[in-house]
């Protein structure tokens, strides 16, 4: 998983991170083709970063209110974006 601040202009992400974050930018869009998946604190399901993680096919949950803060970074989890969770791997 690769926690993201919020101030970073583009997210420096790997192939197959997990992107959690407060929100997303328009300009982070072009990394989501790399990602297994989105995780968003904020967000709403017309938002440029939903749309691009549809177009692509990546799993997204956005609105999780607090995902940034209560997973850590280098954590395992797993995301189901069709029933809309985040499991984080003890």
């Amino acid at each position: 998983m690769r926690l993201v601040s919020h101030e970073d202009l583009v997210p420096d992400v790997a192939d197959g991170d997990v992107l959690v974050a407060r929100n997303a930018g328009p300009l982070w869009t072009p990394v989501f083709p790399a990602v297994a998946a989105v995780v968003l604190d904020e967000g709403v399901l017309f938002q440029h970063a939903m749309l691009t993680c549809r177009e692509y096919g990546v799993p997204a949950v956005f609105q999780t209110k607090d995902a940034s803060k209560s997973l850590a970074e280098g954590q395992r989890v797993t995301v189901d974006g069709t029933h809309g969770w985040v499991l984080a791997a003890e």
